[in-house]
């Protein structure tokens, strides 16, 4: 990635080591910070009259700006999931990161899946608008299931996760029952105001490189206490909760005699790749799963020379390791941490340390002739529907509800999770009716400050944010779980588009949809028609 930093180091060292800082008004922070890449797409589609996709032709385009950074990175993933989690039997799929003399782009949460799901999903609508079928309908014939494949090749099982599950329980929530007609919609305009209701689907797997590793250290204390290192950060989504409380579930242990290490060192802490790509929740999961076991088994076989017995004979709970069959026999933890001492003063064993790994295995990049591998670790689905209400005046959408639904396998800590859904939905929010940058035929940014380049805050929040959890447990994940970090922002724009468009009959195809853009579209509309 492209970083400033470097800057400041060369000229502390040119004055001698002194230091030095590098301060920005708010405008060259605007030109001189990464964003979020543009993005153009075209669509072909072949699909029978009954909905059936047989073919789609997609090229996708990326404005990187002026450097590469990661944005080479977003459009290779992205592409991923370039046409959605629909069965397409014949795919040809072009993804091409461009310079252009711009702000340059970078990885940003979603990592370009809320583009193609964008594009994806709005043209899902619109095929279903020129066949006269209900959206949700042809969804349905088109999901993946148990049995079928990704575009990339990867086969899906019922513990992949089930789109169609989050599909049914989002429309389910909002009420859906159709598309309104043309004289529903001409009457309530009447009123100066209109309501709609769309939907739209997703899917991501961590962008991340196919042999990605983590691992975990965990060391008991004298006094039967837990220090779990890990080398990931725990940035506000939790991470260091979660690790706790899987260590807490294995070691049967209560949450309080669990501590994870938050000050993470790259020289004393396991190595982890990246805290990013959702994926931690199933990587660091798993390592700290294995470290808990690892713990345990280490207990049990200083325990089982005590106890003169195998330590298959032994389990623990509630502090102790114990006999299965005679329970009074028993060890606390606090007397193997450090080794155990027989009244003697003979000590066998010793410090408890133990440690976990894991590693992706079984990935492969996609082939570069015919863009088969398996490029995903693990799947997660989701599906976002909402109920909104235009100005016709004003060009002004107030969203009354948003449902949100996803197959994320298991729920580890479900206020965390709703955390990850409410903030994800409001920030997809600002991508779908507020956030972008505008530029003049030079490419010179116009709108480089708060005041012209808004972000989301109270006011827009919507009325009512549901989230939906879907539990198809995930095989390899711990406890069944998948990642959710990045999902809930994806497809919001897109469920929006298409409830604009249930309620106003036009189709949006360039974000933001904010109030200007939707009062031109509806004066435009007008225009046509008379």
């Amino acid at each position: 990635g492209i970083h400033l930093e470097p800057f400041v180091t060369v000229l502390s060292r040119a004055a001698n080591g002194r230091p030095v800082k590098l301060k920005a008004t708010r405008e060259e922070e605007f030109n001189l910070l990464p964003t979020r890449a543009g993005m153009r797409s075209r669509f072909k589609t072949g699909v029978k009259k009954d909905g059936t996709i047989t073919a789609m032709e997609i090229y996708h385009d990326w404005d990187s700006g002026a450097y590469a950074d990661y944005g080479v990175n977003v459009g290779k993933t992205a592409v991923y999931s370039g046409a959605g989690p629909y069965i397409v039997p014949n795919v040809e799929l072009h993804s091409r990161t461009i310079y252009t003399n711009k702000v340059f782009s970078t990885a940003y949460r979603g990592f370009g899946h809320l583009e193609t799901h964008w594009a994806v999903e709005r043209h899902m609508d619109y095929i279903a608008q020129k066949l006269n079928i209900d959206p949700y309908d042809l969804r349905m014939k088109n999901l993946l299931r148990p049995g079928e494949t990704t575009i990339s090749g990867e086969l899906i099982y019922e513990s992949t996760g089930s789109p169609i599950d989050c599909l049914e329980a989002v429309v389910k929530e909002i009420g859906w029952t159709g598309r309104k007609t043309e004289e529903e919609r001409q009457a309530e305009m009447k009123t100066g105001k209109v309501r709609g209701k769309g939907f739209a689907m997703l899917q991501k797997a961590p962008a991340m490189p196919s042999y990605t590793s983590t691992a975990a250290i965990m060391q008991m204390d004298e006094d039967g206490h837990v220090k779990i290192m890990i080398g990931a950060v725990d940035m506000g989504q939790g991470a260091n909760t979660i690790m706790a409380q899987i260590a807490a579930e294995e070691l049967d242990l209560p949450m309080d005699s669990i501590e994870v290490v938050w000050d993470v060192d790259t020289n004393k802490h396991p190595y982890d790749w990246n805290t990013v790509a959702s994926k931690y929740t199933f990587m660091g999961g798993n390592a700290v799963r294995k470290a808990s076991k690892n713990m345990i088994q280490q207990m049990k076989d200083v325990a089982a020379q005590v106890l003169r017995c195998h330590p298959d004979e032994l389990t623990h709970g509630d502090g102790y390791i114990y006999h299965v069959h005679h329970t009074a026999r028993r060890i606390p933890f606090k007397k193997l941490a450090m080794g155990y001492m027989y009244e003697n003063g003979n000590g066998i064993g010793g410090p408890v340390i133990a440690h976990g790994v894991y590693m992706a295995s079984g990935l492969s990049n996609p082939d570069p002739e015919t863009g088969q591998g398996r490029p995903g670790l693990v799947w997660t689905f989701g599906a976002h529907a909402v109920d909104l209400e235009v100005d016709i005046a004003t060009g002004d959408v107030h969203v009354f509800k948003v449902a949100s639904a996803f197959d994320i396998g298991q729920v580890i800590n479900k206020k965390l999770v709703d955390g990850q859904v409410l903030g994800g939905v409001i920030q997809g929010m600002g991508s779908a009716l507020i956030e972008g940058y505008k530029f003049s035929p030079d490419a010179k940014l116009l709108n480089p400050s708060f005041t012209d380049n808004k972000i989301p805050t109270a006011k827009d929040l919507p009325d009512e944010i549901v989230p939906i959890y879907i539990t198809n447990p995930q095989n390899d994940g711990p406890y069944g779980a998948r990642g959710i970090g990045e999902h809930p922002m994806i497809s919001i724009p897109s469920a929006i588009g298409n409830a604009l468009y249930d309620a106003l009959g036009i189709n949006f195809y360039k974000l933001p949809l904010t109030p200007e853009n939707v009062a031109l579209a509806i004066l435009n509309s007008k225009k046509e028609t008379q």
